[in-house]
């Protein structure tokens, strides 16, 4: 049978209270006294609950992470890497997946988290102000990932540059008509990279003179399908473009499907440029913009904990991190460079 802190105490012959603060190494017990309480513990075995342990700390060691969506890649990723670098500093996770717009509201108006979590990350975003106000007012530290805001710590990357970065890879490889495949912009959950990325798009065409073109930007919701459609579409057009930038490596796979699977040439007719560089975008021969997801994850996640243990008086100094991307080139893009 387990010992519990009340045999503890009757062993020992005092309050469970004096047992309590006697195994924490409080001050104000005196040395005889915990000495007779460490012997009965000793001679019991008994080990202290990690819970019980928390709640006289006052802290939780739990840190509540905010996600959109938890059946995308970028999501999991980060859930993964929140989780083990959690678990390596003896803390919890606590998931918040809001799913949709209803769930969304509930969430920000009723802050479940409230009294259960010593921090609070949330992913990728874009938050109104009363959602802000809301954390705010939890009085424990929150972390933001994917987007920036002045007074929270940040990381993220730069969603804009990187798109336009895409682009001007294949504005220098020649081509003019230009697709984007991306997400809803007015979707209710209001995440941040299709509103980003698309920016990042329309700029490296206006800034090669080229106006963008409304009936070459197609919706594809993040996901293989939804390339696959966005892709059937623009093909159909009576001047289909002669290449694509997908806002994720799934449209990007349902893009090269379809183009692939209607007899066409991937990049001689259509080159497609994806984002993420998910592991099987190599083995599709996808050029990418690598994004470094688990390091994002893992910054803000690590300056979270430094915060809640107070050991890092500079956790706050630069609150906004930025990460760098890069382009990975290969076979989908890099054809002969066109000069029509």
């Amino acid at each position: 049978m387990v010992a519990s802190i009340e045999d503890v105490a009757r062993r020992a012959g005092v309050s469970i209270a004096t047992v309590s603060r006697a195994l924490r190494g409080l001050p104000d017990v005196a040395t005889s006294t915990r000495d007779r309480v460490l012997q009965a513990a000793s001679e019991l075995d008994y080990v202290a609950s990690p819970f019980a342990a928390r709640l006289a700390s006052g802290r939780t060691a739990t840190i509540g992470l905010v996600v959109p969506f938890v059946n995308r890649w970028f999501f999991a990723e980060v859930i993964d890497t929140v989780e083990n670098a959690l678990r390596r500093a003896g803390f919890d996770l606590l998931l918040y997946n809001l799913g949709d717009a209803e769930g969304r509201a509930r969430f920000f108006d009723v802050m479940p988290m409230r009294k259960r979590v010593d921090a609070v990350l949330v992913a990728s975003l874009v938050l109104e102000e009363a959602e802000f106000t809301a954390l705010t007012d939890l009085g424990r530290p929150v972390g933001l990932l994917g987007l920036q805001r002045e007074g929270f710590l940040s990381a993220c990357i730069d969603d804009v540059g990187s798109a336009r970065m895409a682009v001007e890879h294949l504005l220098g490889l020649g081509h003019r008509r230009i697709a984007l495949i991306g997400g809803d912009t007015d979707d209710p959950m209001a995440f941040t990279p299709p509103l980003h990325r698309r920016d990042g798009y329309r700029d490296a065409l206006q800034s090669a003179g080229i106006e963008p073109d409304p009936d070459l930007e197609h919706l594809g919701y993040f996901t293989p399908e939804g390339g696959r459609d966005a892709t059937r579409y623009l093909m159909s057009l009576p001047e289909p473009p002669t290449a694509i930038f997908a806002e994720s490596d799934e449209m990007a796979y349902g893009a090269l499907r379809v183009i692939r699977g209607s007899g066409m040439r991937v990049p001689e007719d259509v080159a497609v440029v994806g984002f993420d560089d998910q592991p099987l975008s190599e083995l599709m021969d996808l050029t990418t913009v690598r994004q470094p997801v688990a390091d994002q994850a893992l910054d803000i996640t690590t300056r979270l904990l430094a915060l809640i243990a107070e050991a890092d008086d500079g956790a706050t100094r630069d609150p906004a991190v930025v990460l760098p991307t890069e382009l990975v080139i290969r076979e989908s893009s890099v054809g002969a460079a066109r000069t029509d």
